[in-house]
């Protein structure tokens, strides 16, 4: 969600891969918006950009809060994110999966809980996904999200192996400004259960699995971006089937600093319930 202005920009300097001259860094929307596990990219997917406004003259920020209210749960996360010289991402996110009245079904009580705090980091290694418009080449990231779970003695009776582990992934992101699309493609090493709210491994699989992120936006103006998402995710525990992801979604840039991103998100089965989904807000500020 994030190579909106840079189409506007790059037609009016009439050289598409010309860097304009911005104060300030960069260009509304290029410095994307924050996945669910707090690293820069989609709603639902790391991307190889590099959280905050500035390019590799400096250090931006980010911040955000999401929630997605789904049809049995409630799901919410929120954090920071820092971007060194357009080239090192560090990020801390913390998540909420509230089970509601569900909680009563499963036998957790109403309104149980599940909490997990993840701290990212991600490099960038080859390419630019805005600037690099006379190369095919897509900018490249890696990176590493370690993610820690709360109430190990449940995780654990629920088939889980571990209430920590790392997820490591490769990114590969795009604009092509002459199609005025952003695309996107990540591929995740994972053990974790519902993203590691549940814990990492299970009864059923306790080996990390090659997991997809794509994701496909099309830019309406400079500050109005419109798109899709889908993720692949492990099924680890007996209990309950998990499912992929999915989301359509637009994000509209207010000002240079606040974005806006609202869509629906349809998580597929979750803890025996099937047919979560529902729509979402975000909330995004970058320096």
């Amino acid at each position: 969600m994030l190579g909106t202005a840079v189409g506007v920009a790059a037609s009016c300097a009439g050289v598409a891969d010309a860097r304009p001259m911005v104060f300030g860094g960069k260009l509304p929307l290029t410095r994307g918006v924050t996945s669910i596990d707090g690293g820069t990219g989609g709603g639902l997917s790391t991307w190889a950009l590099i959280a905050g406004n500035e390019t590799d003259d400096g250090v931006g920020a980010s911040a955000f809060v999401t929630r997605v209210p789904l049809s049995d749960y409630d799901f919410a996360a929120y954090g920071v994110a820092v971007g060194f010289f357009d080239r090192v991402e560090l990020s801390l996110a913390h998540q909420e999966f509230d089970t509601g009245a569900t909680g009563a079904a499963l036998g957790l009580g109403e309104g149980f809980t599940f909490e997990q705090d993840i701290v990212g980091l991600k490099v960038r290694v080859l390419g630019d996904a805005v600037y690099g418009q006379d190369s095919w080449l897509p900018q490249v990231a890696v990176g590493v999200q370690y993610k820690h779970a709360e109430d190990d003695w449940l995780l654990a009776a629920l088939g889980a192996e571990d209430d920590e582990g790392f997820d490591f992934y490769v990114s590969a992101t795009k604009v092509v400004l002459e199609q005025s699309l952003v695309l996107n493609a990540t591929v995740r090493a994972t053990r974790a259960n519902q993203f590691g709210l549940l814990g990492h491994g299970g009864d059923q699989n306790n080996d990390y699995q090659a997991e997809i992120e794509v994701s496909a936006a099309y830019m309406l103006t400079d500050r109005l971006i419109i798109g899709g998402e889908y993720r692949t995710r492990p099924d680890n525990l007996g209990f309950a089937e998990e499912e992929r992801g999915y989301d359509v979604f637009a994000a509209y840039a207010l000002t240079d600093n606040l974005t806006l991103v609202g869509g629906y998100v349809d998580l597929g089965s979750i803890a025996t319930f099937d047919d979560q989904e529902g729509a979402y807000l975000s909330i995004q500020i970058g320096f």
